[in-house]
């Protein structure tokens, strides 16, 4: 069988991106059949070198691409584990035959599309600004949004000395007390959204990511998951040029 790298195998199994998996080798983290490595170039023959990463033994041959569309409900941490006991998404999807990690971040308040899976790869990708992947997002603020602050987050604005992204804005109900948006974005600053309309003046007060790299909700109530089908991994993959 021909030779792979490291961190590319690491990646492939689900174990973690392949920058990860660099920063893993380098710690010390990760020997190959009894012994530690910590060359970055190092190549492996996955169907005969024993692997083990952070005292887990690793598959040696690719895992089966698996990737879950989650609808998160607010009040669970986007998270393997929390340090302080806090319900995870992980905790909704038990007995899984693999592995899975979730697919950049959404807020412990904010509910709506995560994806998770075990490749690696397509998932360090997909929350690498170069490639844009869309987000969109119904949201609630308060009060009355002028159209003059929208064309402002239409436009970008500068948020910690760096300007956003344009984002597209559209006004679905507009009310004295609170109005609804559909939002949609292509980058993923921490907390974007809701950093955006504070800035304008007009608090985010609920949050659900719609649709997250044209994956929708459609048919998935707040807690339910589905698997992706093998046109929908294709097309994610083609979206990052993989």
């Amino acid at each position: 069988m021909a030779l792979m790298r490291l961190n590319k195998f690491l990646a492939h199994a689900g174990v973690c991106s392949r920058r990860e998996a660099d920063r893993w080798i380098a710690e010390g983290r990760v020997s190959v059949n009894g012994e530690v490595v910590q060359e970055l170039g190092q190549k492996i023959d996955a169907s005969r070198d024993k692997v083990v990463a952070g005292g887990r033994l690793v598959r040696g041959e690719e895992e089966r691409p698996v990737f879950i569309l989650l609808n998160k409900p607010a009040g669970r941490i986007v998270s393997v584990k929390d340090q302080f006991g806090r319900p995870t998404v992980l905790e909704l999807l038990p007995h899984l035959p693999v592995r899975v990690y979730p697919v950049g971040r959404l807020d412990l308040d904010t509910e709506g599309a995560l994806l998770l899976t075990n490749d690696g790869d397509t998932a360090l990708r997909l929350t690498h600004p170069r490639y844009g992947v869309g987000k969109v997002y119904q949201v609630r603020v308060e009060g009355e949004p002028a159209d003059a602050d929208l064309d402002k987050v239409r436009k970008g604005i500068f948020l910690e000395g760096r300007k956003t992204a344009p984002a597209r804005v559209q006004v679905l109900r507009r009310g004295h007390r609170h109005s609804i948006l559909r939002v949609e974005i292509h980058e993923g600053r921490k907390r974007e959204i809701r950093k955006l309309f504070e800035a304008v003046g007009y608090p985010v007060s609920g949050l659900v990511r719609i649709e997250f790299a044209g994956l929708t909700l459609e048919g998935l109530k707040p807690g339910q998951w589905r698997y992706l089908k093998i046109a929908e991994i294709l097309r994610l993959r083609k979206l990052v040029g993989r």
